[in-house]
């Protein structure tokens, strides 16, 4: 009797993925470095995180007997994430249908998911070393794409590359002011886990959403 239910909550992701795969939307989504970037990537990440809540707990279980305090699967994500976010990535993936399959693969397997499942095991240091390491990218691509005078990205003009630099340079500067936010304004409750919060990700040993 559960499978039903089951088998429902995966349709939307499923259906989010195809659309994120389609043509017309995958080619809207990758004509601006911006939308390629801010809105294509993380949306795959964000599927895989929530992808991950829904497996079985046996599944997960076998999982974590791999993932030691939440490490390996952590550092497997940052790198999986850093690869995508460079400017050779990008333009691989335009031009060649092998990597923009690897794209559509890793960032839900390699990033949303492993990052989703070790979150709760890390430790308030790891949870901190991963904000800092997200926002040190932000501000470090964010200020590259805005200075270079050249083309990094072959197939984004200049002018794309600065729109994509002044967005990531805007969110380094918000994320702070976001989580400081949500530590001072009420925004965790007991047992939730902020990053999760959002995608109904209770954080809880025993909740039913925890992971």
């Amino acid at each position: 009797m559960n499978a039903r239910p089951m088998s429902r909550r995966w349709l939307a992701p499923l259906v989010v993925f195809a659309l994120l795969t389609s043509p017309p939307l995958r080619a809207q989504l990758e004509a601006m470095m911006v939308t390629h970037m801010l809105v294509q990537l993380p949306l795959l990440a964000a599927l895989g995180a929530y992808a991950a809540q829904l497996l079985p707990a046996r599944l997960r279980s076998r999982l974590e007997d791999w993932n030691c305090g939440g490490l390996p699967f952590t550092l497997l994500a940052l790198f999986a994430a850093a690869f995508w976010m460079l400017p050779r990535s990008l333009d691989g993936a335009l031009n060649h249908g092998y990597l923009e399959l690897a794209k559509f693969i890793s960032l839900p397997l390699l990033v949303g998911a492993p990052l989703a499942l070790s979150w709760r095991r890390l430790s308030a240091i790891g949870r901190g070393f991963i904000w800092s390491n997200l926002l040190s990218m932000l501000i470090l691509l964010g200020w590259l794409y805005s200075v270079s005078p050249i083309r990094v990205c072959t197939n984004y003009l200049v002018d794309q590359q600065l729109l994509l630099g002044q967005s990531l340079l805007l969110l380094a500067a918000a994320l702070p002011l976001l989580l400081a936010g949500r530590l001072f304004f009420g925004g965790s409750k007991k047992g939730e886990e902020p990053i999760f919060s959002m995608v109904g990700y209770s954080g809880e040993p025993g909740s039913k959403n925890g992971l």
